[in-house]
This record gives C-alpha cells, structure tokens and sequence, in this order.
C-alpha cells in the first residue's frame, strides 16, 4: 500500500507535451476532412500509460481489451508486461491493471510482446511471445486464467511452440478445432487441442506467395508484403489474415481464403501507413451490431514507434464482405451505449484523462491517483435522466485532500456539484464521501475534475450518483 507521494510516477505522460500539440502531430497524415473538433477526441483510448499491440475479446456484454505496455522513454520495444482494459460502450475504457508480467513465467527473460487471449470451456487463455533465457530465442507461451482480467498463470512452466518467431493469434473455428498461427519473417500454424495448452501434428509453414499476400519490391528476402501480427477470423463461411505489411513503416493490409490454412487471398489495405509509430497490430471484432477495428499509433505526447497508444475505430464491411479503408482519426468510435450513473462506477472508467494515473487498490482493484490540481477525468455519456440529488465517492489522501468538481460538456462545463475530500490518514486510507447534486439531467458528458493547492490531492477508487426522488420512484414502480 502507497503511504507517501514523494516522486512523479514514471508514465506521467501529459506533464511532457501539451495534448493538443501531441495530437496534431500525431493526426497529421490524416485528410483535415476526418478530425474531430478537440473536444470530442477519444483517441488513443488510453492516456495515462502507453500501449500496444491491441487484441479485443467480446464476453458477457463487454469488450475486453488486452495489450502490450512501451515504457516511458523506451529508445526500443521494452515491455516487461501486458495490461488489460475493458468496455460496455467503446468509450468509457476500465482501468484493471496488469495481471501478467514476464515475471509469470519462470523461463522468460524478456520481451513481453503482442500477444492474444481467447476464451473456452469458462477460462481464458493468453498466448504471448517472450524470450527463452535458456535459448535466447523467442517462444510462444500460454497464460490461464478463470476470469478475463486475470490474475494469469503460467499454463505449462515452459513454452508452448519456440522457433524464434512471434505475434501468436488464436482462432477457434465452428467444429472447434483451434488453430494458434505466429511468425515474423515466416507465417506457421499448428492445431491447438482442446486443452489450449497443447497441439497435434508439427509446426506448418503458410506458403507467402505474391498472391496470396501481396508484393513487396526492393527486399528480394521478402517477396510478400507479410511482414507480422497477424489476426485470424471467420465472417459468413470466409476466413480473414488481417496482417501488418511491409515494415518499414508498416500498414495494414489482409487476405482471405476458404478454409483455414488457406489457399490464401491478397485483398488489398485496410489502414494505409499512418499515426507516428513505424509499426501497426491489427484487432477486428464484432461488439452489438457494429465492427471495430484496434490498431496502435504515436498518439500520445512522447509518442513514437517504441512509445505506442492503442486506437480503435468503427467500421462496416462492403456488401461483398470486403474491408474498406480505414483511416486513424483522434474522434475514435462513437458511443455504443449510455453509462449508468446510478450504480457504482470504478474511477479508473475513463474516456479521457488529463494528468491522472492509475495504481493497485489496497481495496482491491484499481484506483485513480497521482492526482494534482486541475487534472480531471472524462465519462462520457453518463445517462443521469430526470436527474441526480447527489454524488458518493470511494476517496483517500495522505496531503491536505482537495475538492472533486463535477462539471458537465467540458472540463470548465457548468458545476453540478462539488465533493470535499479530507485528510484520510494515507493514500490507501480510504472513506466515503457525499456532496449534493443539481442541475445532472439528461446525457451528458461528465467530467471529473481535481482542485486544491500544490502536490498530490487525492485517490479515487469509485464513484456512484443518486437519482432524484422522482426518478428512484419510477425505478422502484
């Protein structure tokens, strides 16, 4: 448990670079026709760290979201571990930490790279690539868990497959054979059993041929465009290979075929070379009614190719089940689904966050901390109706505290309200606090934000609003 706030948190990304700065810069190969006005920017759906290497799962009504982690000032890919982020409207992202390092498995030495998690027979498998301090080489191991947000554990206490290669991808097809395919330079498979932990038969080598992958010109070692992280899925009895192409700078281009170990078909780009960072990773799925498409970019102050933000956006196929272009843009996806504000709500359910960091809860979970004045967070669409009476928070603070502002539209929106939160004793120390609410109606975006004098003010670890007499009384009828 954090008992003092003595130094700044090493990802405390927004105190380098102004973010309008950073996401100019970071948009600018995009047409001016596709930016979204500075207060709708949503993406990089994250802010507070970096990430990397999206890879969406669906279950139970959410999206759960798993990805690398560049750290800060990283001059090469230094990952020590992978982080996961869930959603019920593809906006408002949870915060629920890392729940696998490199420190979980024994035999790995470094490189907690791109990586995939799955679901079946009710426990989640996560297939990463790491480096084998016994070889020096890297390997493909399997993570298990019986919830999505982990904790994870090591599978096996050993690697699944090695042969130096990486970006595992796993794909479960309709008769449920499961297929786990990797590779950078090459592209193999092999057939998953159905203990996820093991595989029948050898390692197989896709054929890259220009025609099933496209041409690549000036590296004769390289014929195709594959280039790594592929992404495997099935859509109305058609297989898709989403792929980073031709690095470097890498798009991201696809194939198709009709089975799926191919023969394999070149279908051309989905997202053209873009967005600061000299490498993409594709994630598609399906989320209530509509296609997503997760990729990662430079979009955050710092940002680069070794400083990577995840990005998401919507899209629809064409009525031949083809992918349209998809460009970056900082507006992101639009809402899928209002937020509840009358049920509790982590803290750490942000759309956009200005100077705020995360950290373990001592309570459990995740928390939001490294809190300074003026900093704030964004929830939006918040569903408040006919209207809130009043606000509770989850709070600690180890300084003289502060004040919560709730404010609607904008970070200086009007005030509906305005919580106090004391000395608790510590940063972990936590205590309940509840300010009254007016004027909350209708769906907003609410924002969240920090005031007090100098240092750290406060942690927030939850937060819920209650309904006005009339409106309890119509969810109680």
């Amino acid at each position: 448990m954090i008992t003092a706030r003595n130094s700044t948190p090493s990802s405390r990304l927004t105190r380098a670079v102004a973010w309008t700065l950073g996401l100019l810069l970071a948009f600018a190969v995009v047409p001016a026709a596709v930016h979204p006005t500075a207060a709708r920017a949503d993406n990089p759906i994250v802010q507070h760290i970096y990430t990397a290497d999206p890879a969406p799962l669906v279950h139970n009504g959410r999206v759960y979201l798993y990805t690398g982690h560049d750290e800060d000032g990283s001059t090469y890919f230094t990952m020590k571990d992978w982080r996961v982020w869930s959603s019920a409207d593809m906006v408002n992202w949870t915060d629920h930490g890392s729940p696998l390092s490199l420190t979980t498995f024994s035999w790995a030495s470094a490189d907690a790279w791109a990586g995939q998690a799955v679901q079946r027979n009710g426990r989640f498998y996560w297939y990463v690539p790491v480096k084998n301090r016994a070889t020096g080489r890297m390997a493909i191991g399997v993570a298990v868990s019986d919830s999505p947000t982990g904790p994870f554990r090591d599978a096996l206490g050993r690697p699944l497959v090695e042969n130096g290669e990486i970006d595992p991808t796993v794909f479960i097809d309709d008769d449920g054979q499961a297929y786990l395919y990797w590779g950078n330079p090459n592209l193999s498979y092999v057939r998953l059993n159905t203990d996820m932990t093991s595989y029948s038969g050898g390692v197989t080598r896709i054929p890259l041929t220009t025609a099933g992958f496209g041409t690549r010109t000036g590296d004769t070692n390289r014929p195709t465009l594959y280039e790594e992280g592929p992404w495997v899925y099935k859509r109305n009895g058609l297989y898709y290979l989403v792929f980073a192409a031709r690095c470097c700078s890498e798009f991201i281009a696809y194939s198709t075929a009709p089975g799926p170990t191919g023969p394999w078909t070149y279908r051309g780009t989905v997202m053209p070379t873009q967005g600061g960072s000299f490498t993409n990773h594709p994630g598609i799925v399906d989320f209530k009614g509509s296609s997503y498409f997760f990729y990662h970019n430079g979009g955050l102050p710092g940002g680069g190719g070794f400083t990577r933000s995840v990005a998401v956006e919507r899209f629809s196929y064409r009525p031949d089940g083809t992918i349209p272009t998809i460009n970056m843009t900082s507006g992101g996806a639009p809402q899928a689904d209002t937020l509840d504000p009358y049920v509790r709500q982590e803290a750490e359910t942000i759309a956009w966050g200005s100077g705020i960091e995360t950290e373990p809860a001592g309570e459990g979970g995740m928390n939001v901390g490294w809190i300074d004045n003026g900093d704030y967070i964004k929830v939006k669409g918040v569903a408040f109706g006919a209207g809130a009476s009043s606000f509770t928070a989850r709070v600690a603070s180890g300084s003289g505290g502060g004040t919560v502002e709730l404010r609607l539209g904008s970070p200086n929106g009007t005030v509906v309200g305005r919580c106090v939160v004391p000395n608790t004793g510590g940063w972990q120390s936590w205590t309940t606090v509840t300010c009254p609410v007016s004027g909350a109606t209708g769906t907003q975006d609410l924002h969240l934000r920090f005031t007090g004098g100098s240092g750290y003010l406060l942690n927030m670890n939850w937060w819920r609003f209650s309904p006005a007499a009339a409106t309890a009384s119509r969810q109680v009828h």
